[in-house]
C-alpha cells in the first residue's frame, strides 16, 4: 500500500500533535482547582497571598480553556444550535458538517489571530504583569486569547481538509 500523500500526513501529523497538546493541558485542571479552593483559606486563615492565587489561577484558566476549546472542537462536543444537534439529516445537515466552520469559524479566527498578533506581541516582550497587583505572567493571559483563536483555526483548517478529503473518497 501506498504511503498517503504529503499534505495529508502533515495534517495528521499537525492533529495528532495537537490531540498531544491538549490531553497535556487536560491536566491543568488540576492546579487550576487547588489554587482557586486556597483562596480562601489564604485569604481568612493565613492573611496573604490569596489574590497571588488567584491571580496564578486566571493565567492557568486561560490556557486551559484554549486548549478545551480546541478539544471540543475535535471531537465535536461543543455546544450546537438546533439544527446541528437535532439529528436532521440530508443536504442540509452534511453541508453544515462540511463547510459550517469554514464559513462561521473560520474567518472570525482570522481575524482574531491577525488583529490580536501585535498586542499580543507587546504584552509578551514587555512581560506585562497583573495591573492590580503587579504579579507576574498577565502576559500568558494575551497570549492564551491569541493561541485559542490560532488553535480554532488550524481546527477549521484541518476539518475543512478531511471534509474535502472525505469528499473525494465517494
Amino acid at each position: 500500500m501506498a504511503d498517503p500523500p504529503r499534505p495529508r500526513r502533515l495534517a495528521a501529523t499537525l492533529a495528532s500533535a495537537l490531540d498531544r497538546a491538549c490531553t497535556a493541558g487536560a491536566w491543568l485542571a488540576v492546579p487550576l482547582a487547588l489554587l482557586l479552593f486556597a483562596q480562601w483559606p489564604l485569604r481568612d486563615l493565613v492573611g496573604a497571598w490569596s489574590r497571588d492565587a488567584n491571580d496564578a489561577a486566571q493565567w492557568i484558566f486561560a490556557l486551559y480553556v484554549a486548549l478545551a476549546l480546541r478539544a471540543a472542537t475535535r471531537a465535536r462536543a461543543h455546544m450546537a444550535a438546533g439544527l446541528a444537534r437535532s439529528g436532521a439529516a440530508g443536504p442540509w445537515r452534511r453541508a453544515i458538517d462540511r463547510y459550517g466552520e469554514a464559513i462561521l469559524v473560520l474567518p472570525w479566527a482570522l481575524f482574531v489571530v491577525v488583529a490580536a498578533a501585535a498586542p499580543t506581541w507587546r504584552s509578551l516582550v514587555g512581560l506585562e504583569a497583573f495591573p492590580d497587583t503587579d504579579n507576574p505572567l498577565y502576559f500568558v493571559i494575551r497570549c492564551a486569547a491569541w493561541l485559542l483563536a490560532l488553535l480554532v483555526l488550524v481546527q477549521a483548517l484541518l476539518d475543512l481538509s478531511s471534509a474535502r478529503d472525505r469528499g473525494e473518497e465517494r
